[in-house]
């Protein structure tokens, strides 16, 4: 579990593919201060587990369904990417709830200033991540834990802090760019409850979602 508060940018220092496979060799110097095997780092938002590390620099795989639905398969050496390390217990908890297991991926096809914050307007791959993205509420973004400014059901936009800018790839970013996206975990939860409402086998009413009749069925009309 994360919380989209980036620790530092990282670089990519070299790739190897087979298939949709990648090892990924990532220079950095944060999140390898205290990294053993197995500890898990999200990369542009993407959940990856250490396989081998340094003082300076850690190793990860990335599976097929990882390379399909993420931007990682664009990774070139020299790029940079957005880390963070997995949340501890006893650390404040300064973004929202993000798993590392990313939605989909989207294209910026906007990015505009607006005095001292920077918009930047996201098309994501697929519309049905619009079922849990609302307008005021938050998405992560490479990683980034962010607040959803507008969202359309065909483009969704989000307003960039200066600091963020700065310490996130975001400021690479430019249109035609290719992004993560997470939408928020309650949401998705939510959605999936209200898909099947009951244990067991759903009913013909359930399997349609919120209905007015599945509320006179459970008797909440």
């Amino acid at each position: 579990m994360f919380t989209g508060i980036i620790e530092e940018i990282g670089r990519l220092e070299s790739v190897s593919r087979q298939g949709e496979t990648l090892v990924m060799h990532i220079a950095s110097s944060v999140v390898t201060s205290d990294v053993k095997l197995g500890d898990s780092i999200a990369v542009n938002g993407v959940c990856l587990t250490v396989v081998s590390f340094s003082a300076h620099a850690f190793s990860a795989d990335v599976m097929p369904e990882t390379f399909r639905v993420t931007n990682l398969q664009q990774l070139k050496p020299g790029d940079p990417v957005n880390l963070e390390r997995a949340m501890s217990g006893n650390d404040r908890f300064g973004g929202h709830l993000v798993q590392g297991h990313v939605d989909g991926s989207g294209v910026v096809i906007g990015r505009n200033r607006e005095q001292n914050a920077v918009m930047y307007r996201i098309k994501p791959d697929h519309p049905e991540l619009f079922r849990t993205i609302i307008p005021k509420g938050s998405i992560a973004i490479d990683g980034i834990s962010l607040t959803v400014v507008e969202a359309d059901g065909e483009t969704l936009t989000v307003s960039i802090i200066p600091h963020t800018l700065e310490q996130t790839v975001l400021q690479y970013k430019q249109p035609g760019a290719r992004v993560n996206l997470e939408t928020d975990v309650i949401g998705k939860y939510v959605a999936h409850l209200l898909q099947f409402p009951s244990a067991g086998t759903p009913t013909s009413s359930s399997k349609q979602g919120l209905s007015e009749l599945w509320l006179r069925e459970h008797g909440f009309a």
